[in-house]
Parts: C-alpha cells; structure tokens; sequence
C-alpha cells in the first residue's frame, strides 16, 4: 500500500492544478448485491483508492483548495464514512470510524455518514468551481445534484453554489498513467506473484484435467503469496478455446495435443498485473504449434524494440503487425506481398485485437492514448501491456495443420528513460524455456484426472 506520505502528495497535486478556489468530491465503491443478502467481494473505487487508500464502501472524500493564503494552495481533506457501531461491527467486520479514519489515513478531518448532507453543503458553499467525475457513480450523481440545488435555493443570501461542474477524471487520469516508485515496486510484485502462478500452471498441465484445475491452481497461487483476487476474469482456453479472445468458462477438458492460453494477473494493494502464456498440454510444441509460437514471439519482441520515450504505441504495434504478417505470407497463411497485406490490413483474421494497453489500478488502466487528435509519446514512468497473438480459426480458409489454433504472449513493461523494464520477464515464453519447465516434475500432478466436461 502507498504511504500516506503519497497519498498527501496525490492530493495535493490535484489541489494545485484544479482552478483557484474549487473542491473536488469523490465517492468509494458500493457494495453490490450478488443473491438476495450476500454481496460480491468488495472492490474499492480507483480513484478513491488512489487518493486516499480508505478501504471501506459509501464512504466519500473531500479536496478543497480555497486558500486562506491567496499566495499558497494546501489541499484540504475531509472524508466521510460509517460509524463505529458494535454490532453491525459482530456481523460485518471492524470499521475505522471518522476519529479512527483521520487518524491513519492522515486527512484534515473525518465526518460520520450520518453528517454527510449536512456538511457537506457547508463544505461546497462558497467554492466557485466543483471537480466532480458526473456519470462516473449514478447514486454519488443523485447526491451531489440534490445539493447543489438546495444550495442554489438555500433561503440564506451568504450561501453560493458552485457555479461551474469540471470533469475530475482528466487530471487523475493523466496522474494515474504515471507511476511512482512505490507504485513500481507494487506492480513489480503482482507480476512475480503472477509469473509464479503462470510457471504453476504450465508444470500442472496434463490431459484429462479440466481447464478449470488450472484456474484453481493459478488463484491458489495468487492467494498463496497475499493477492487474494485475481485482476480480472482469468482466462484458461485450451484447443479452439485459445481461439475466444475473452473465454472464462474454463469448463472444458485438457487434451494431447492441444494448446492452452492462460491470461491471468493478480491483483496487489489494487495493483494489477496482467500476463498471457501459451504452452502444450503434452509439454512439446508441434511442428505447426511451434512456428506460429515463434512468429507470436519474434514479433512481441519486435514490438519491445519501440518500447521506449518518444515512440507510440501504433509504432510499437507496426512493429508486431510487420513481423506477425511477413510470417503469415511464409508460412502459406497469407498470400500476396508484404505491402499489399500490411494496406489491406488482412492480417486481422487472425490478430484482430490492439497490441496493448496501459496498467495500474485498473487493468486496462486510464490515460489518453491521443493527445489533441495524435498518438501520445511513450515517456519515462509509464507501464504498458504487449501482448500480439494470433487466433486460427476452426473454419478458417487455410491448411488444415493450422486450424484451431490460439496463441498469445503478454508481459508488463515500465517505460525507462531509456528504453523499458519488463516487469514479467521471469515468466518462461520460449519454445525451449517452457518445454524445459514442463518436464520437471509437480507434485501437482497427482491431482486425480477429471476426463468429464461440464
């Protein structure tokens, strides 16, 4: 978790770039109902996490930067949040409470929910411009446009509405998009924890498990290391299942001869990692897997070349089409020349989705990737997913070695000063690296064979 040091610093730097005299409010996370009286897991929201780190739900953040020194700007914090209550705390775990909550989250000053109107028109009152993420939160929306016109309509003169509503979402995102060291050494964390579950299930694999063994194993080993949840919906497709960009049914039996894609991060501290390994069931590529893999291969790694400040993230994924599509002309899959495939664009029926995306607290994390209508420049502090594949439909119009085929290799990079660090290196991706892993012996391997799909 980021010091409270950072999370101050955050806060401020939001306060110095809104305009003179404004506020911003920002909502936590609900709890969302899952079956009548249970609820999912509790996920707070990004942006809250980011500027606070409060980990409890229908709490709501304050930053006003009216200054009562015109020369300076102090970023002033006021969370609001439930009460200490002794018996909702038997059923539903410890609360902070507004005394507990300013203490260890180092906020100027904490309300109880209970106050949350009341207060929170004296805090908007007088303020000139609102910082507000409209459309972000329906209920937060409810909220904050009820007192805005009990503001307008208040019966005392002195009181004064904010008279402008500004996006918040552009100054946090572009924030976001640029981590710091504390940051780093999170990510860098939930992508070892990742690449370990990554390593687990390739060593686990074997035919006759079902794809969700491996889903079991890759969790268990998220778990096993303090990421309780995974980043997102892990993705375990063996044979044409490989094939469905976004399959998690993983439901299905693993078989000789078949493929399996596993795209699967953790998530730490609200960190997410995210890493796509493609391996044999068998443990041993054949001839057909094998080329397509290395093609996959080359042209990530081509893409990595363009990692670096000043280049963008279309010259980084020219660079994987070039190699992806020059591979398909030689290995029969396409025809015609270079250039013509490249204008045409027909290498899309078999790489059809973009080459990356960004990475932090969301796992296709905020920020602009167009500035004023053009490709933003990579710089330094950025982190970035590279992930090409290539996705051989079962009824596609080539030879048949090469149908049902799905391969994908995706790694976290940080963008450096000069050039990229790959967060996810550890995790095997070569032919001989993986096939080499997978002849070791698990002892996971001695899980009882399920042949039966659901």
């Amino acid at each position: 978790m980021p010091t409270n040091t950072e999370f101050c610093r955050r806060r401020q730097h939001l306060a110095e770039q809104m305009l003179a005299n404004s506020i911003c409010l920002i909502p936590a996370a609900q709890m969302v109902t899952r079956s009548r009286d249970t609820e999912y897991a509790f996920r707070q929201d990004s942006y809250f996490q980011y500027l606070c780190g409060f980990p409890e739900a229908q709490a709501w953040l304050a930053i006003s930067n009216q200054a009562n020194n015109p020369k300076s700007v102090n970023a002033h914090s006021v969370l609001f949040c439930a009460d200490k209550d002794e018996e909702a705390e038997i059923w539903h775990g410890r609360r902070f409470g507004p005394n507990g909550a300013k203490k260890h989250f180092a906020l100027d000053n904490a309300y109880s929910l209970d106050e949350l109107d009341e207060q929170l028109l004296e805090l908007l009152d007088g303020h000139d411009n609102l910082y507000f993420a409209q459309g972000h939160n329906a209920d937060a929306d409810e909220l904050v446009f009820a007192l805005l016109q009990a503001l307008r309509e208040a019966p005392k003169q002195s009181m004064q509405a904010p008279s402008n509503m500004v996006d918040v979402r552009p100054l946090l995102d572009e924030m976001r998009l640029f981590k710091s060291a504390g940051e780093i050494a999170i990510m860098r964390q939930a992508a070892d924890i990742s690449g370990k579950a990554h390593i687990r299930a390739m060593q686990s694999a074997k035919a006759g498990l079902n794809e969700y063994h491996l889903e079991a194993h890759i969790h268990h080993e998220f778990a096993m290391h303090g990421a309780k949840h995974p980043a997102y919906g892990t993705i375990v497709g063996s044979g044409v299942n490989a094939c469905i960009l976004h399959y998690t049914d993983n439901n299905q039996a693993l078989n000789d001869g078949d493929l399996v894609l596993i795209d699967a991060g953790c998530e730490l501290q609200g960190y997410a990692a995210d890493i796509t390994r493609t391996f044999p069931v068998s443990g041993q590529f054949t001839v057909s897997q094998g080329q397509l893999y290395q093609l996959v291969l080359d042209a990530q790694l081509a893409a990595f070349e363009q990692v670096k400040p000043g280049s963008t993230f279309k010259q980084v994924g020219d660079a994987a089409i070039k190699v992806l599509t020059q591979g398909l002309i030689t290995l029969g899959l396409l025809a015609g020349s270079l250039r013509f495939n490249l204008d045409n664009k027909t290498y899309r029926q078999f790489f059809m989705h973009g080459i990356g995306h960004w990475l932090g607290l969301d796992v296709h994390d905020v920020g602009h990737y167009k500035i004023a209508g053009q490709d933003r420049p990579l710089q330094a502090g950025m982190v970035l997913t590279i992930e090409p594949g290539l996705y051989i439909a079962p009824d596609a119009d080539v030879a048949e070695q090469w149908l049902g085929i799905g391969i994908r290799i995706e790694d976290n990079l940080l963008v450096t000063a000069d050039g990229y660090d790959n967060l996810t290196q550890q995790t095997p991706k070569t032919i001989s690296a993986i096939e080499a892993l997978m002849t070791q012996t698990s002892l996971s391997k001695n899980i009882p064979t399920q042949v039966k799909s659901s």
